[in-house]
């Protein structure tokens, strides 16, 4: 009698931690100006310190020559206000030791003075060399800096913008003309993506539609054999399918770009109509819907935002545990980002397929490829694309127990 198969046990939970790290000061990142800076500064400081150390080297040996007195007194007294000279005679000896020693701290005296007065110049030379130093170091860096702005604006969907660096023909203004080149294949590249979209969309939806009406009117003739009936059902449900392919390959090839139009929109009302329209489906699954939906209100796209929060409810839904199934649907604010959160029972979903299920037709192994209730593999690239095009991302993690917790952050 063979034994009974254990259930399978949940999977360790990853190490890596999904949120990003939080990046550091701005004013602490070694950019090129300060680095140069540093550099500048740095080379005229320590030939400065050459430099003093030289000529004070000199000027103590110079001193040192004639520290000597040419003259001996052979007897009588000496006064002054400088040298500490007792007033009382003193014999030939002593007296010229004295004025030897008065010579000799007089000249210490003056080596350290002019080591002091070295010191200050040097410091204030220093300030005005990193000074000066971090000024040119911004005008040579001003094309880059140039470069750097329009980078971003192309980041923004803006491909129209050029640099168009004036100059002498060096490698900055080389580099400028080839990322000037790039930007103008870059924009024929996508206006000829948006014109296939359009030809696309036009040309793939119309014959679907008319297949569609078609079928329809077939199916609504009560005379027609029950075998074609039943032919035109597995026809129309096949149609409704491909329908579904295309609208999403569409959605897809649109949501790659950053959104240039952007309205607040609250996440709570999105995951709110998402529930809405999948309460139906949930309950004829047996699945409860719960959670707690705050207040979360970011800048985008209302129907693309909607179309995230309607994927993920609905995965949530499909790939769901037969009996006493749940999903929770939650959206909050952390961190200055607004997070849309949905949680699930399911099958255990191993680690190492998470990252997986966010490509175009990939399902978890053994998971069914053909049924029309499963979608069309789409749903969390879609997700993730849009995500992207608002800036955030999404992360999915497994649950202890079976299913999924996806977390989908955009910036507030």
């Amino acid at each position: 009698m063979a034994s009974t198969p254990a259930p399978p046990q949940a999977p360790p939970k990853p190490t890596w931690d999904p949120r990003r790290p939080a990046p550091p000061l701005p004013w602490l990142r070694p950019t090129i100006r300060i680095r140069l800076t540093l550099l500048y500064g740095g080379m005229f400081l320590i030939a400065g310190i050459l430099l003093l150390s030289i000529i004070y080297l000199l000027a103590a040996n110079a001193l040192n020559v004639g520290s000597n007195l040419p003259f001996k007194i052979v007897s009588g007294g000496v006064t002054s206000d400088v040298c500490k000279l007792s007033g009382s005679p003193l014999q030939a000896d002593e007296l010229n030791n004295a004025l030897n020693q008065c010579v000799n701290d007089q000249r210490q005296h003056a080596l350290d003075n002019l080591l002091s007065r070295s010191l200050l110049a040097l410091l204030g030379l220093a300030i005005i060399a990193f000074a000066f130093g971090y000024a040119m170091a911004g005008r040579v860096l001003s094309p880059l800096g140039r470069i750097l702005r329009t980078a971003r604006s192309v980041a923004g969907s803006d491909l129209s913008r050029r640099i168009e660096l004036d100059g002498p023909d060096d490698e900055i203004k080389e580099l400028a003309d080839t990322f000037d080149d790039m930007l103008e294949r870059l924009e024929r590249a996508f206006t000829a993506q948006q014109r296939f979209v359009g030809n696309a969309s036009h040309e793939l939806r119309t014959p679907l539609a008319i297949n569609r009406t078609l079928l329809e009117v077939h199916l609504s003739d009560p005379g027609a054999p029950v075998e074609l009936q039943q032919l035109g059902k597995t026809l129309l449900a096949t149609n409704e399918r491909s329908e579904q392919l295309v609208e999403g390959l569409l959605l897809l090839a649109r949501s790659d770009n950053q959104i240039v139009e952007r309205k607040p929109v609250d996440l709570a009302e999105v995951a709110e109509q998402a529930v809405d329209q999948v309460h139906g489906e949930a309950e004829a699954k047996g699945v409860v819907i719960r959670g707690d939906r705050k207040t979360a209100v970011v800048q985008g796209n209302g129907v693309l935002l909607e179309r995230i929060a309607l994927n993920l409810v609905q995965n949530a839904v499909r790939y769901n545990v037969p009996e006493d199934g749940w999903v929770e649907v939650s959206t909050e604010v952390q961190h200055g980002h607004a997070v849309l959160t949905v949680s699930n029972t399911g099958p255990v979903v191993p680690a190492y397929e998470v990252d997986n299920l966010f490509e175009p037709f990939k399902r978890l192994r053994g998971a069914d490829r053909t049924g029309s209730d499963k979608g069309v593999g789409l749903g969390l690239s879609i997700v993730r694309s849009v995500a992207r095009a608002h800036g955030g991302h999404i992360t999915a993690q497994p649950r202890e127990g079976g299913g999924l917790v996806m977390r989908v952050t955009l910036p507030v």
